[in-house]
């Protein structure tokens, strides 16, 4: 039941996706209520990070974020140990240095727990949709290998140069 119910949530955040595109709003409303913070950075690339105290504890830059958006990154803290060998197709690769399409959400998890959010995949449907479909796989069993392979055939074509992404271990 449980299995159900998660694979439902990630049907509606996908079709969030397809119906809602991209967009900048997101971005725009957070830089008003969240300029002043001081954990907050922005990076060359003009991404906004933000640093909390865990995975468990959603960046502040969310607060005026959609349910679907909020979800893409309560799922991609979800997948920490997946999503580094899962690569991202928006081009970020190239416009802002990421590896995978965890740097999308996440820049790091530091040795204390901390983690330093990255608010790039507030602004991309490719981004979040690559998060949830990757995470519906993990949750039917997909094998990580196995999801790679999907997910690079899927956005081979169409799509940016993917990321430079480590490829799992067999």
């Amino acid at each position: 039941m449980k299995k159900s119910i998660r694979s439902a949530i990630y049907l509606l955040v996908l079709a969030g996706f397809v119906l809602g595109g991209c967009s900048n709003n997101a971005h725009e409303a957070h830089n008003e209520e969240t300029s002043s913070h001081e954990d907050q950075h922005h990076t060359v690339s003009g991404d906004l990070q933000e640093r909390t105290a865990s995975l468990a504890e959603l960046p502040s830059f969310l607060n005026a974020a959609s349910p679907t958006i909020r979800t893409a990154y309560a799922v991609a803290a979800s997948l920490t140990d997946t999503l580094p060998y899962i690569p991202c197709y928006c081009g970020c690769g190239e416009s802002a240095g990421h590896r995978s399409n965890l740097n999308c959400f996440i820049a790091e998890v530091k040795e204390d727990g901390s983690v330093v959010w990255d608010d790039h995949g507030t602004r991309c449907g490719v981004c979040m949709e690559i998060a949830v479909k990757t995470a519906a796989m993990k949750e039917s069993g997909v094998e990580l290998e196995r999801i790679r392979q999907i997910i690079d055939d899927a956005y081979k074509e169409g799509y940016a140069k993917p990321t430079l992404t480590e490829l799992p271990s067999a």
